[in-house]
């Protein structure tokens, strides 16, 4: 049995880097301290731990962009290998980056490893920098999330994640996307990393500011099913927050709560829409939005 471990201590770190050095740097003739790089304070770093508590994998993940994920340094235990271990370090990264908010991997991977890497998904891209100066590698990705599988309408919820980048682009430095959509519920994600404060939670207003985008993005998807076309603006928002954020920050909007008088808009009236957010941190709402918005028509 194995276990996915974050190093998190002192020891637990350095037992880390110097796995990493034995499995990644050693082999090549490369000092201790050549397994660092200046990403390491900014990435996630994970291991595969056996039942004795000893490291058997390691590997890490940063992002490049909002959307985009670098893997790096994944190491297996010689004696481990063709045993499904890489295949847990991969897939536990590949879960950090999509919680980050990723849509999209990255690696550069070495010749040795460019068959594991395509067999788990990951297509070569392109020739990459050789590592140290000596080891080639290519440059390969994978995507991560189909959102055809999340959402209904694809085509609109992309319209709406480019709307929200392009008009609101704070949306975008929060590492905000849209995760599901299902015309019953809308679901949107965001980066805990972006929006942490100094007690390693989330910001209470980038909760405030989730919570009003989602409900904005609910309402920008119930025009375009039915028809209409408006500028919608917050009129007034409301939240009690109960617990902090600390691991994924998400948020969901229920149809059941959206309260609309769409036939105003029909009669170019502005139409009142209100509606309530659920801020949830791993499976637990610690946040409630209450939100007056506005749905103006548009004028020849």
């Amino acid at each position: 049995m194995f276990t996915i471990a974050t190093p998190k201590t002192e020891q637990e770190l350095t037992d880390y880097f110097e796995f990493r050095w034995q499995w990644l740097r050693e082999p090549w003739g490369f000092p201790i301290g050549s397994e660092k790089d200046e990403y390491e304070t900014v990435s996630e770093h994970r291991t595969v731990l056996n039942t004795s508590g000893k490291i058997v994998a390691c590997g890490r993940v940063h992002l490049n962009t909002s959307e985009e994920a670098q893997i790096r340094h994944i190491a297996v235990d010689k004696n481990y290998r063709r045993k499904g271990i890489g295949e847990i370090i991969l897939g536990a990264l590949e879960q950090v980056a999509r919680d980050l908010g990723a849509n999209t991997a990255v690696t550069n991977s070495r010749e040795a490893s460019t068959d594991f890497f395509a067999a788990c998904g990951f297509e070569v891209e392109k020739e990459a920098p050789n590592e140290l100066g000596k080891l080639k590698r290519k440059q390969m990705h994978k995507r991560l999330i189909d959102h055809s599988a999340l959402v209904l309408h694809p085509k609109w919820c992309a319209e709406l994640q480019k709307t929200w980048h392009e008009k609101i682009p704070i949306s975008e430095h929060m590492g905000i996307t849209l995760y599901q959509y299902t015309e019953k519920t809308i679901e949107t994600r965001a980066s805990l990393n972006k929006n942490v404060n100094l007690h390693g939670t989330m910001f209470a207003g980038s909760i405030f500011s989730q919570a009003t985008l989602t409900g904005w993005g609910m309402i920008y998807l119930q025009l375009k099913q039915k028809g209409l076309s408006g500028e919608i603006v917050l009129g007034d928002g409301n939240i009690h927050y109960h617990k902090p954020v600390t691991m994924t920050p998400r948020a969901r909007c229920n149809i059941e709560s959206v309260n609309a008088k769409f036939e105003w808009l029909e009669k170019g009236k502005k139409c009142p829409i209100s509606l309530s957010v659920d801020i949830i941190d791993g499976d637990n709402a610690v946040a409630s939005f209450e939100g007056k918005f506005w749905v103006l028509p548009v004028r020849p």
